[in-house]
């Protein structure tokens, strides 16, 4: 068990199965994709360390870049999604796979693909490593999934607790 901040977290998901989840997913990508150059849009905060080893895994040609939005106040998702970085190069015509770490209400998926459109993507893909169906709440259709998991908050492998947790290499999940 860990402590961050006022709250205890219980071992969840091991490095191991969540290495094979995001190798397991750039495979899949890279089969959809075929010979095309994607654009992967990683999330940040929480998607650098999900980005980092996922490009480790994708075996062909691809380019990298990041947003940030923001849409998490202490363990509670807003509604309010905010742009915080956002991505400053031409996007027409281009694949865009955005990678999430993870996937529960869906709000910032809003925010992206809206933000995506906009630039006339030629087309929009989502991959997220976690994905809450519980908590899901979108009509957006999430096209590769790594682990689905229960609607509870978890940490760890670039999730945070205010701020804590993100260098952890495994998941924990909050204590019952």
């Amino acid at each position: 068990m860990i402590q961050l901040h006022d709250k205890h977290f219980v071992p969840f998901i091991k490095a191991k199965e969540i290495d094979s989840a995001i190798a397991k997913m750039a495979q899949e990508i890279a089969e959809d994709i075929d010979e095309e150059v994607p654009l992967f849009v990683g999330v940040l905060n929480g998607a650098f360390m999900v980005v980092s080893d996922f490009m480790k895994h994708y075996p062909k040609n691809c380019e990298v870049s990041f947003v940030k939005m923001a849409s998490y106040e202490g363990m509670t998702s807003t509604d309010d999604v905010k742009e915080l970085i956002g991505i400053n190069q031409d996007l027409l015509g281009r694949t865009v796979v955005v990678i999430e770490d993870i996937v529960d209400t869906g709000n910032t998926l809003v925010a992206l693909k809206s933000m995506f459109e906009a630039q006339n993507v030629k087309d929009l893909k989502i991959a997220t490593l976690f994905f809450k169906p519980e908590a899901y709440r979108q009509n957006i259709k999430i096209d590769y999934i790594g682990i689905e998991i229960p609607n509870k908050f978890i940490v760890g492998y670039g999730l945070d607790y205010d701020g804590l947790g993100r260098n952890i290499p495994e998941i924990y999940q909050l204590k019952d």
